[in-house]
């Protein structure tokens, strides 16, 4: 068990990880004296990755992961090893800035129903532009469907200082996300069957369903490479967005509504399988089909983990969901940036 010297713990998940090490931790480590411990949890690596940063990286806290399975299953068994008041997740292809963490720790304290935050992701290669994963907070649609503040499918807006305001989000990005780790225990942690996709929504849907808000802090900044657990555009993650979007909904979404939205995201995801094969792309229809297949082989699981999520259910707090459809009012309306949606998120 690491015990934590100050309330929270920044832990890094790594599996063969040195070249970011080498590239990012010393502003990490640099920036702890605002009031974190940093751990590196090395998930199973096979190059020296533990070993270089115990030699150059001496504060920093290390546990090691004897089996790889998974980023989701990586942080789940890491955090049942460490003791601290909150947890930051951050992936090893995290550059952080001067005073990234004071806001954050800040918005905790401020407000004990507040169970988890992000900051501000821009991309590492492009500095100037929001990042995929994470960008100005996380949003879900009427229908299921996932998207950002800065951005919307295949659209990456510019940071002008548009979103430097703090709001509550439907879900914060697991690239840097804290927690309160007496939620995240209580909720059960994040989900290591769903791999390396949505885990972060997951959880924060759990957390939102016993009444606590997710929130984004727009005065802190962090640069995310992207990218380097499951490559954007790449087969292994159109599996992910499919199967594991399937397994969110089934765990967590209202019984009532289930009844109409599952059959129509079903019909929805055959429409995206037939417009890919029809635009000579059979090799990602194949990759939907496998999705579906896996998820239905799977159901009787699903539908067990749905339960036990039922038990704690309290107040569901659906603060963050777009009550229209992203997909509508991008494609057909041509809706590409989150100010035309012409719909504000609630401020924290």
């Amino acid at each position: 068990m690491i015990l934590c010297q100050q309330d929270t713990a920044v832990v890094i998940l790594s599996y063969n990880g040195t070249k970011w090490h080498e590239l990012f931790f010393p502003t990490i480590v640099a920036e702890a004296h605002t009031g974190y411990d940093v751990v590196l949890a090395d998930n199973a690596s096979t190059d020296n990755t533990l070993e270089y940063v115990q030699e150059h990286f001496p504060s920093v806290k290390t546990l090691r992961i004897t089996e790889n399975h998974g980023f989701a299953n990586g942080y789940y068994e890491a955090l049942k090893q460490i003791k601290a008041k909150y947890y930051i997740l951050l992936s090893a292809d995290f550059e952080v800035t001067k005073g990234w963490f004071p806001p954050l720790r800040n918005a905790m304290e401020a407000d004990p129903q507040m169970a988890a935050c992000q900051p501000k992701i821009r991309y590492w290669k492009e500095r100037e532009m929001f990042e995929y994963a994470g960008a100005g907070g996380g949003f879900m649609d009427n229908f299921g469907y996932l998207f950002c503040r800065g951005r919307i499918f295949f659209d990456i807006e510019k940071d002008n200082g548009q979103y430097d305001d703090d709001i509550e989000v439907f879900w914060a990005s697991g690239g840097c996300f804290m927690v309160r780790s007496e939620l995240y225990h209580k909720v059960g942690g994040l989900d290591n069957e769903l791999y390396a996709h949505m885990e972060e929504v997951d959880l924060c849907w759990r957390l939102k369903n016993i009444g606590h808000k997710i929130g984004y802090i727009g005065s802190s900044t962090v640069f995310h490479v992207g990218g380097s657990v499951i490559s954007y555009g790449s087969s292994q993650k159109l599996y992910y967005n499919f199967r594991n979007n399937l397994v969110l909904l089934i765990k967590n979404e209202k019984g009532s509504k289930l009844l109409w939205l599952f059959p129509l995201r079903l019909l929805l995801d055959c429409l995206a399988g037939l417009r890919l094969l029809l635009t000579g792309n059979g090799k990602q229809t194949l990759t939907i089909i496998k999705a579906h297949f896996h998820f239905y082989r799977d159901m009787g699981k699903w539908f067990k983990k749905r339960r036990n999520n039922k038990k704690h259910i309290t107040t569901r707090n659906e603060e963050g969901i777009y009550h229209r459809s992203i997909v509508w009012d991008y494609f057909l309306l041509h809706k590409k940036v989150f100010s035309k949606l012409g719909w504000q998120p609630k401020k924290l």
